[in-house]
């Protein structure tokens, strides 16, 4: 059985090699990998014994290959010699990871082309931003004090550390998709825009209503009420990822918020003469450098230090408060906040549930402050001001159900 399975992997992976007619095709890798199957079973010896082999067949490949002035064959050699390791981990009894190499191997293999086209799309700032998250995460979190290190237990470095890589992380990964595909439509780019920053999106939506005069006013409608379903589903993200019991006594009005977003989003009234559904460019810029990761740590550090003084000083009003005004500065640093102190169990899961779900409300009314102030059209904010005062209304209806709910679990 073990043999089969390293001769099925081999098979697998050389198909692709196969289907491109290169040399070292489909019985070539499942050679390979049944030779390792063999060393991997008969002893340690055997598998390095094996291995070279695999070392010198590659030799040989490359140097028939350069010879016929075809250049040398780097990414089946190293196919070649994932699949003999391969094959040894089948003949050592494994299961699951050879499977799972197999399929990666493939998939690496057959993706060239779009692998190949997006490298090359990426820019020199995207690519510095992504080393950068690299190393903020695999070389400086491991040296943060793990503890806190003020007398009141307020601020603990290292878990305030993950929260803005996550935050970071899940805005570059956003940022990579608009970028992908936001020039589809004006749901995908208010959407994915949303996710990445929905105060620069509503913003630029709106600029564009301005530029032309108010013939973008049904796009700029359904972008902002899906950046505004974004930003609730990305604040319920962070809620899930470090506090799940937060999340739980704020799925009510989240739900509510986000599906009630998308549904005025699909109304259409658009007019006769009005354009179809052009979609906006955004000039976001990459949401990761270090500027912007300090700006969201030190955010993120205030709300929590200024929410733990209000909730000791001025009880739920507090801390409620606090809430509101850091929605209207940044929701994901006051979600993220209300999150972490609710994990570190400075914040019972209610309270910082109710006060995701106000930071949320204040930043969905920021929305309405800026379509109204830039857009320059009494139309669109007057039907944007119906649409998200609706929203906020069930958010807050959401919020009173959830709050009753709690009282009648307890």
């Amino acid at each position: 059985m073990r043999l089969m399975l390293a001769l099925a992997v081999g098979l697998f992976v050389g198909l692709e090699r196969e289907w491109r007619g290169k040399e070292a095709g489909l019985r070539t890798f499942g050679f390979a990998s049944l030779l390792g199957g063999l060393g991997g079973l008969l002893g340690p010896q055997f598998a390095i014994a094996a291995v070279l082999l695999l070392g010198v067949l590659v030799c040989f490949l490359n140097w028939q290959s350069l010879r016929a002035n075809q250049g040398a064959e780097l990414t089946t050699s190293a196919a070649l010699l994932v699949t003999g390791f391969t094959g040894v981990l089948c003949g050592l009894g494994h299961v699951v990871t050879p499977a799972a190499v197999a399929v990666t191997s493939a998939g690496l293999l057959t993706w060239k082309e779009r692998l190949a086209g997006f490298s090359h799309q990426i820019t020199a700032e995207e690519l510095r931003s992504a080393i950068l998250l690299a190393i903020l995460a695999f070389a400086i979190y491991p040296v943060l004090p793990a503890s806190p290190v003020d007398p009141w237990g307020l601020i603990a470095p290292r878990a305030a550390w993950v929260t803005v890589i996550l935050i970071a992380a899940m805005g570059f990964v956003n940022y990579l998709l608009l970028k992908l595909f936001g020039t589809r439509g004006v749901e995908v780019t208010g959407f994915l825009g949303g996710l990445v920053n929905s105060t620069v999106t509503v913003t630029e939506l709106s600029n564009r209503v301005r530029e032309t005069d108010g013939r973008l006013q049904d796009v700029a409608y359904r972008g902002v009420m899906l950046a505004t379903a974004a930003m609730a589903l990305r604040n319920a993200v962070l809620l899930g990822l470090l506090s799940y019991r937060a999340l739980v006594n704020s799925a009510v009005p989240l739900a509510l918020i986000l599906l009630s977003s998308v549904g005025l989003a699909l109304v259409r009234t658009r007019r006769p003469d009005a354009p179809g559904p052009e979609a906006p460019s955004l000039p976001l810029q990459s949401p990761f450098s270090l500027q912007s990761a300090l700006k969201f740590g030190a955010f993120l550090l205030l709300f929590q230090v200024v929410g733990t003084a209000g909730q000791s000083l001025l009880g739920h009003a507090g801390f409620y408060a606090v809430s509101a005004l850091g929605g209207l500065v940044s929701s994901a640093s006051a979600v993220a906040s209300a999150a972490s102190l609710c994990a570190h169990g400075l914040l019972s899961p209610t309270i910082a549930g109710v006060g995701a779900i106000i930071a949320s409300l204040a930043s969905a009314g920021v929305n309405f402050v800026l379509v109204a102030r830039v857009s320059e059209q009494r139309p669109l904010t007057l039907r944007l001001g119906w649409a998200l005062g609706m929203v906020m209304l069930l958010g807050l209806v959401g919020a009173f159900v959830q709050t009753r709910l709690a009282d009648f679990i307890h």
